[in-house]
């Protein structure tokens, strides 16, 4: 037995494991007389206003404007874009530009770009979460390439946090953007693009 084995050996000594169904019981039983919800009206208006806050740049489209606009952002920024392999084809309709289909690790550092969906959005917050499902790809192409465009849909942004937290699987691979890649860790002095892009542009679409 190494060190590592006998440290967990340890905790599993002193933190006895208990049966799925009694930690499902535990949950049920905290009290969530919370409010669930703060805004039911305006909910595009007020993600937009908070995904802007973060420094990111919001463009809110129609369905039929998708693809024009996507090819726009792409065209401004030289260079080939890693996107998902299920990625919707008429997002990419327009886009002349060299499209690399989930990129392997190797190639992420020299994309321009990334772009992907979302599994959901928060208003409240302002924040995008992926769980690297359906048209977004695995975790790395969200984290490695210096810009990131994402599609979100209408359907897609939940009024308050927990509604957005009913609406994923926690058993997946969550990744929570909130504008920007960025720290102050140093002297508080705010860095971008430390641990994934430095620019991040969303697609609000109506």
């Amino acid at each position: 037995m190494n060190a590592r084995e006998e440290i967990l050996r340890r905790i599993e000594d002193a933190v006895p494991a208990r049966p799925a169904a009694e930690v499902a019981a535990s949950y049920d039983r905290i009290d969530r007389g919370y409010l669930r919800h703060h805004h039911e009206d305006g909910v595009l208006d007020l993600f937009a206003e908070r995904v802007a806050h973060y420094q990111a740049t919001v463009l809110r489209v129609s369905a039929p404007d998708v693809a024009g606009t996507v090819a726009e952002r792409l065209a401004a920024r030289p260079g080939s874009y890693g996107v998902p392999g299920d990625l919707p084809g008429e997002w990419l309709a327009a886009a002349d530009v060299p499209l690399v289909r989930d990129p392997d690790v190797a190639t992420l550092d020299g994309l321009a770009g990334a772009v992907t969906g979302c599994a959901a959005a928060i208003a409240e917050t302002g924040t995008i979460v992926l769980d690297h499902g359906a048209a977004q790809g695995r975790r790395a192409l969200s984290l490695v390439p210096d810009y990131h465009l994402i599609v979100v849909l209408a359907g897609q942004v939940a009024p308050d946090v927990p509604e957005a937290l009913e609406r994923l699987d926690p058993h997946r691979p969550l990744t929570f953007v909130s504008g920007p890649s960025a720290t102050s860790d140093i002297e508080l002095s705010r860095v971008e693009g430390v641990h994934g892009p430095r620019t991040l542009e969303v697609l609000v679409v109506e």
